[in-house]
C-alpha cells in the first residue's frame, strides 16, 4: 500500500505574519488610549496622564517603526513573535504600575499575550511568556501607584483581596493557556493529518487511473498487433528460404511476445469490462494478493447469499482503506488473518481479524485518532513510512468518507487478536462515484 513518509507531516515550525502581531499592538494602543480619555475625562479620576500616554505613544512608535523597515506580510521566527508579546507585557505592566497595580480591573489583560502564545508558538516560549507575566503582576502586588479614584473616598483594597487577584492572575494564565494549547494542538494535529489523507488518496486515484489505462491501451493495442501477426505468419508460410525468411520469422515470434505482455497487462485490472467496476470477491482478492507471501496464512471466507454478489466501483478510498488495515492485521497477527465477507439486500461487510496480541484496552476507545501508534518492535516505530500513528486513520478516513461504518474491538476470551467491521449500506457501496464524496 502507499505510504506517506514521516518527513512530509511533521509538525513545521511556527511563523506567525508580521501583520497580526502589528494589528493586534494597534489594537492595545488603541483601547489603552480610549480607557485613559474615559478615565480622565468622563470619570474624572486622577490619573498620572504623561506617563501613560508616553507608555502609549513609544508602543505606537515601534509598530511605525516595524511597519516602515519590514514587509509585515513577512513570517517572524517564533523569538522574534514572542518578543514582541514580551513588550506587550511589559508595557501592559508599566501601564499598570501608574494606574493602581494588581487593583486595577485591567490586570487580567496579561492574560491575552500569553493565549496568544499558547496557540500560535512552541511550549517553551509560552512556558517564558507566562513566567513574565507572573512576574509582572507579583511586582505589581508590592510596587505600584494608588488606583485613580475619588479623592474624598480612596479606594483601599485588603492585601488577602489583593492575593487572591494574583493567584486569580497566575491560574488563567495556566489554565487557558493550557486548554488553548491543547485545542490547537489537536486542531492542527487533525489538519496535517487530513492533508496526509488527501495525499494518499491522490496518490491511490493516480494508480488506479494509471491501472485502466495501461488495460485500456493493452485491450487496444490487441487488434493491431494481431493483424501484424496474422500477416507475419502468412509471409513467413509463401517465402521458404533465405534471410528474408529468418527476418519473417523473427517479426512473429516478437509479435507473439507483444501479444503475450499485453495480456499480462490485461490481467493486471479487473475481470471483466469497463474496468472501473469490480466485484466483492475481486476486491477482497485484489488486496489480499501482496500479503499472502510474509510467513502470515491468509483465510479468505466468503458467505455466499441467495442474491447476487455486490459489484461496486474500482473506488481507490476502498482499496486502500482495506488494504490498510489487512495490512496491519498482517503485521501484528501470530499466524492467522481471517478475512470474511457477507451481504444480502441491504449491507455489505467485510470482517478482517487476526490472531495477535489484540488492540490494548488504553487504546481500543482512540483507535482511528491521528497520530496514535504502538508497533510491536522498534524496527517498525524506526521506519521512514511508520510510527506516525496514520495508517489506521486515513484508512477509516477514506473507507467513511465511502458511506461505511468501521469498528474495532477484540476477539472473546480466550481467544486473542484484533477485530475490525467494515460495513457498508449496499446501496452505496455498488455506487459509481463514492471517493469524489466530501468528507463529513
Amino acid at each position: 500500500m502507499t505510504d506517506v513518509a514521516a518527513s512530509e507531516f511533521r509538525h513545521p515550525r511556527r511563523y506567525v505574519r508580521l501583520d497580526t502581531i502589528l494589528r493586534l499592538r494597534w489594537l492595545a494602543v488603541l483601547g489603552q488610549l480610549a480607557a485613559i480619555f474615559i478615565v480622565a475625562q468622563g470619570l474624572e479620576f486622577d490619573v498620572p496622564i504623561v506617563p501613560c500616554i508616553t507608555i502609549v505613544s513609544l508602543s505606537a512608535l515601534l509598530n511605525l517603526a516595524l511597519q516602515i523597515a519590514f514587509n509585515t506580510m513577512r513570517r517572524l521566527e517564533p523569538a522574534y513573535s514572542a518578543t514582541l508579546l514580551a513588550l506587550n507585557i511589559v508595557e501592559l505592566a508599566g501601564l499598570l504600575y501608574f494606574t493602581g497595580g494588581l487593583e486595577n480591573p485591567f490586570s487580567f489583560l496579561f492574560l491575552v499575550p500569553v493565549l496568544i502564545s499558547a496557540t500560535v508558538l512552541p511550549v517553551r516560549l509560552t512556558m517564558a511568556l507566562g513566567m513574565l507575566a507572573v512576574a509582572c503582576a507579583s511586582i505589581l502586588v508590592f510596587f505600584h501607584l494608588p488606583l485613580p479614584w475619588d479623592t474624598d473616598e480612596p479606594l483601599v483594597l485588603p492585601p488577602i483581596y489583593l492575593l487572591g487577584v494574583w493567584l486569580s492572575i497566575v491560574l488563567a494564565i495556566g489554565v487557558t493557556s493550557l486548554y488553548a494549547f491543547q485545542v490547537t494542538e489537536e486542531a492542527r494535529k487533525l489538519s496535517d493529518a487530513l492533508a496526509a489523507t488527501e495525499l494518499v488518496l491522490t496518490r491511490e486515484q493516480h494508480l488506479t487511473q494509471l491501472d485502466g489505462l495501461a488495460a485500456a491501451a493493452a485491450h487496444e493495442l490487441g487488434t493491431p498487433l494481431s493483424t501484424i501477426f496474422l500477416i507475419s505468419r502468412e509471409l513467413e508460410k509463401s517465402v521458404q528460404e533465405g534471410p528474408l525468411a529468418g527476418d519473417l520469422k523473427t517479426l512473429r515470434e516478437q509479435t507473439q511476445r507483444c501479444r503475450d505482455i499485453l495480456g499480462k497487462i490485461t490481467q493486471l485490472s479487473a475481470t471483466g469490462a469497463p474496468f472501473d467496476r469490480m466485484k466483492l470477491s475481486t476486491l477482497i482478492e485484489e488486496t489480499v494478493a501482496p500479503h499472502r507471501d510474509f510467513g502470515i496464512a491468509i483465510k479468505v471466507r466468503i458467505a455466499v447469499a441467495g442474491t447476487a454478489e455486490p459489484v461496486g466501483s474500482r473506488n481507490p478510498a476502498i482499496l486502500y482503506g482495506v488494504g490498510n488495515i489487512l495490512e496491519n492485521a498482517v503485521d501484528f497477527a501470530r499466524t492467522t488473518v481471517e478475512v470474511n465477507a457477507w451481504w444480502n439486500n441491504d449491507t455489505v461487510e467485510i470482517v478482517i481479524s487476526d490472531d495477535g496480541p489484540g488492540i490494548p484496552p488504553d487504546l481500543i476507545k482512540r483507535i482511528g485518532e491521528p497520530y496514535l501508534s504502538r508497533r510491536r518492535n522498534v524496527a517498525d516505530t524506526q521506519s521512514e513510512h511508520q510510527g506516525l500513528g496514520l495508517g489506521v486513520f486515513i484508512a477509516r478516513t477514506l473507507l467513511e468518507r465511502t458511506g461505511a461504518k468501521v469498528s474495532f474491538s477484540n476477539r472473546v476470551f480466550p481467544d486473542h487478536g484484533a477485530v475490525v467491521q467494515i460495513a457498508w449500506p449496499r446501496q452505496r457501496f455498488e455506487a459509481h462515484e463514492t471517493a469524489e464524496e466530501p468528507a463529513s
